[in-house]
C-alpha cells in the first residue's frame, strides 16, 4: 500500500508544489548565471557522488544502506533547497534554475548510476534494476507533476497565489509523514544501523555544504551566489530518495525497504547541520546589505 500507492502519490504532490509558481524561463535563467549555474551542475552531478562514496568507504555501512546513500546523492535538490536559499539570503532565481534543471537531468542519470550502485555494493544479492523503467517511473513521478503545476501557474496565476503555500505546507507534513514511516517500517535497521548511519550523514552533509562554498568562492561567485551553490549541493531530495529506494525493491516487498533508511534518517539530520549554515548565511547577507551606502 505504502510502496505502490501513498510514495508515488506523495512523492508527485511535492514535486506538483515545486512546480506552482516555477515558468518556462527558470529552465532557460541560468544563462543569466553561467559561471554559477556550472559549478552547481559540476558538485550536483560529480562531487557529491564522490563524497557520498569516500564517506561509505569511511563508515563501512551495509550494502543496502550504501545504496542508500548513494541514491541519496544523486538526488537533486527540491523544494527544501529553495526555501532554505530564500531564508539564507541567497539567489532564490539561481536555486529554482538549478532545481529545474538537475531535476530533468536525473530523470536520465538517477536510474544509470542507481544501477551501478546497486551491482557495486551489493552484487548478486541486490535487485535487478530494470533501468528504462525507473526511467520511466521517475518521469512520471516527478517531470509530469512538475509540468502540471508549471501549467497551472501558466494558465490560472491567481489561483495559484491562493493556493501555494497550503500546498506548500501540506507537502512538508507529507514529507514528514513519509520520513516517519519508512523509519517505523524499518525500525529495528533503522536503530541497529543509526550509530553509523547518523554520524555519516551529518559529515556528508556538512562536508556537501563546505565543499559547496568552498567551490563557489573558488569562482570568484558573489556571497548570495555561493550560499545558493552550497545549499543546492547540501540539500538533497529525501522524498525522491525513498521513493527511488523503494521502487527498486518493490519487485520483493510491499513495504518500504532497507535502502529507503539513508534518506530517512537524512530527512532528520539535515536540519542538525543546515539550519545553523542558514542562520549564519542570513548574518552575513544582512551585515552586507547593512554596510551597503544608502542611496541618494
Amino acid at each position: 500500500m505504502i510502496v505502490n500507492v501513498l510514495l508515488p502519490l506523495i512523492l508527485a504532490f511535492i514535486m506538483f508544489s515545486l512546480g506552482l509558481g516555477l515558468k518556462g524561463e527558470d529552465f532557460v535563467r541560468v544563462a543569466r548565471f553561467p559561471r554559477a549555474f556550472g559549478i552547481g551542475i559540476l558538485n550536483q552531478l560529480v562531487l557529491i557522488p564522490a563524497f557520498a562514496l569516500a564517506i561509505i568507504m569511511l563508515f563501512q555501512p551495509e550494502p543496502e544502506m550504501a545504496v542508500g546513500i548513494m541514491i541519496l546523492s544523486f538526488c537533486p535538490g527540491g523544494v527544501t533547497s529553495n526555501v532554505l536559499t530564500r531564508l539564507a539570503g541567497g539567489n532564490t532565481p539561481l536555486s529554482i534554475s538549478l532545481t529545474a534543471v538537475v531535476s530533468l537531468v536525473s530523470i536520465v542519470t538517477v536510474p544509470l548510476l542507481v544501477s551501478l550502485s546497486v551491482n557495486h555494493f551489493m552484487g548478486v544479492d541486490g535487485p535487478e534494476v530494470d533501468v528504462t523503467k525507473l526511467g520511466l517511473q521517475m518521469f512520471l513521478l516527478t517531470a509530469v507533476p512538475v509540468g502540471f503545476g508549471m501549467l497551472l501557474t501558466r494558465v490560472s496565476p491567481r489561483l495559484v497565489d491562493k493556493i501555494a503555500k497550503a500546498v506548500s505546507r501540506i507537502a512538508l507534513g507529507l514529507f514528514v509523514f513519509i520520513i516517519f514511516a519508512a523509519i517505523v517500517k524499518n525500525r529495528v535497521v533503522f536503530f541497529g544501523n543509526l550509530p553509523t548511519l547518523g554520524p555519516a550523514l551529518i559529515l556528508l552533509n556538512a562536508a556537501l555544504l563546505a565543499v559547496g562554498l568552498l567551490t563557489a568562492r573558488l569562482a570568484k561567485l558573489e556571497t548570495a551566489d555561493a550560499s545558493t551553490i552550497s545549499i543546492e549541493s547540501g540539500i538533497q531530495n529525501g522524498t525522491l530518495a525513498i521513493a527511488v529506494g523503494a521502487l527498486i525493491a518493490a519487485s520483493k516487498t510491499e513495504t518500504l525497504p532497507p535502502t529507503t533508511v539513508p534518506a530517512a534518517v537524512y530527512g532528520i539530520t539535515m536540519y542538525l547541520v543546515s539550519v545553523p549554515f542558514v542562520i549564519w548565511r542570513r548574518r552575513i547577507s544582512s551585515r552586507q546589505i547593512d554596510s551597503q551606502p544608502a542611496s541618494s
